[in-house]
């Protein structure tokens, strides 16, 4: 992997100057170290020739600490699902120019992602572009409940886009149940990592409050402090002046745990 950073942001007032930090996957080898270094494949310039992944507070669940939540048990209840089969298709066998395929995925996105943000354009970008090694497939009794892109291998499993059946909201929360089954399977299947792509700002919070043994990167390592994470996502909306070092109170003790992380 290659890390390069970008220029952005400058505050001279406060000698708060910043840098977007990407990083280059050179091999398949070294996807695992990148998703432990908190990148995310970045997707959205789809003239990009390159895996390119952007740092970000993304979060992950240790699959040696996680429990099923009592939220996750009523989710599963509520369902009201049996013989649910779920196949893993690796990307290569699939048939990622399948009508019904794209018609189910871009239905759910016109409807779910906000801002047009997921355009016939740029999924079939993601699904070419080399990052995606498999695609999930939900099924139960003949009928279709949704898929899951994901960057999987040995110890990593990115849960990267879902897209469901979204009439089934009306019964129960089928994007979170489906998560939930995703961790299962890669607990299952001896995954270290389950990655559940970024935690900003109150829409993230159903991730962080239902999901045993997350933690997330906080910029240095990845960090398990739930508490801290929740106020972090409460205040994204807020207009700050400073970053989260100079806002602090007691900076000394911050420092320090830094460096005894090191």
């Amino acid at each position: 992997m290659k890390i390069f950073r970008s220029e952005f942001l400058n505050n001279y007032s406060t000698y708060t100057f910043s840098f977007a930090e990407y990083a280059i996957s050179e091999s398949n080898g070294d996807i695992s170290e990148i998703y432990s270094k908190g990148f995310l494949p970045f997707t959205a310039n789809t003239s990009i020739n390159f895996p390119v992944f952007y740092l970000a507070r993304s979060i992950r669940i240790d699959t040696l600490r996680f429990k099923d939540s009592s939220e996750n048990r009523r989710v599963d209840r509520k369902s009201g699902l049996t013989n649910v089969q779920i196949s893993k298709i690796p990307i290569e066998k699939f048939d990622i120019d399948d009508k019904q395929f794209l018609d189910f995925c871009l239905n759910y996105a016109e409807e779910r992602f906000s801002g047009n943000s997921m355009s016939k354009e740029r999924f079939q970008y993601i699904l070419r572009c080399g990052i995606a090694t498999d695609i999930f497939e939900f099924k139960t009794n003949d009928r279709l409940l949704g898929y899951v892109l994901t960057v999987l291998n040995d110890d990593t499993l990115h849960y990267w886009f879902s897209f469901f059946d979204y009439a089934l909201l009306e019964s129960f929360p089928i994007g979170k149940w489906m998560m939930w089954k995703m961790i299962k399977w890669g607990k299952d299947n001896g995954i270290d990592y389950i990655y559940l792509g970024t935690a900003y700002g109150k829409k993230a919070l159903y991730k962080i409050r239902d999901f045993k043994a997350l933690e997330y990167f906080d910029g240095n390592s990845w960090n398990d402090d739930i508490k801290q994470l929740k106020q972090l996502c409460k205040r994204d909306e807020d207009k700050k002046d400073n970053d989260f070092f100079k806002s602090l109170d007691d900076p000394n003790n911050y420092l320090e745990s830094i460096l005894k992380k090191q």
